[in-house]
């Protein structure tokens, strides 16, 4: 008599053994996928500000020129490079608080003379000809001694930041071109604080404001007025 031949196994008992992932394995490709995620926001975040400036620095039409000189790396206005402010009252201001808007710097003794003047006026004449974007940029004097501002001058700068600062420590941070002064130029800050452009001494107003213009049409997608 043949022997029985072998019961055929469940089907249901069939089952396959694979091996489990290792106990740390889970948690390390959560972390990894949270770094990626963090450096896409970044991306994201900052993709705007890189475009802007791309846009002006580099990709530029041939035969296009700036009046004003680019500042290449850009030099911040920062509070741990000993720069602080004092307005004409005496009080404190920070670097952080000048932060937010594009700044339209001029540098000139408290006494003002005629070519003080000159330049605190074309300073307002091209905020005011930016049309609506002149919310956009704030006037600056700094004024790097201890001289009295005469009280004639104060009505024209009652919407200007009007700061005294150490000689030296604005040495530090903004610097004229060869064989000028401090005083000879417009300085030009972008919203983060950083002086990123000197116009010449004796600049053509319409070329002044035509690269401020092209600088705010470039950022317009991230810079807002106000702070």
């Amino acid at each position: 008599m043949p022997p029985p031949e072998a019961a055929s196994p469940n089907p249901m008992l069939q089952l396959s053994v694979h091996s489990l992932p290792a106990a740390g394995a889970s948690a390390v490709q959560r972390t990894r996928l949270g770094r990626l995620k963090m450096l896409l926001i970044w991306a994201v975040c900052a993709a705007p500000v890189v475009a802007s400036y791309l846009s002006y620095y580099v990709i530029k039409p041939q035969g296009r020129t700036n009046h004003g000189t680019l500042i290449t790396p850009p030099k911040p206005m920062t509070a741990e490079a000993g720069l602080s402010f004092t307005n004409l009252q005496g009080q404190a201001v920070t670097p952080q608080a000048l932060q937010g808007q594009w700044l339209l710097v001029s540098v000139a003794g408290g006494a003002c003379d005629a070519a003080c003047e000159r330049q605190l006026y074309l300073q307002r004449q091209l905020r005011e000809a930016l049309g609506r974007d002149k919310d956009r940029v704030d006037r600056v004097w700094l004024i790097p001694d201890q001289a009295e501002v005469r009280p004639a001058l104060l009505p024209a700068l009652a919407q200007a930041w009007t700061l005294r600062v150490d000689a030296s420590r604005l040495s530090q941070w903004l610097q004229p071109d060869v064989g000028q002064t401090l005083s000879s130029h417009l300085y030009l800050v972008d919203p983060r604080g950083d002086w990123m452009m000197r116009f010449p001494a004796d600049a053509d107003p319409a070329r002044v404001k035509k690269d401020l213009m092209r600088l705010l049409k470039a950022n317009e997608s991230w810079d807002e007025a106000g702070r």
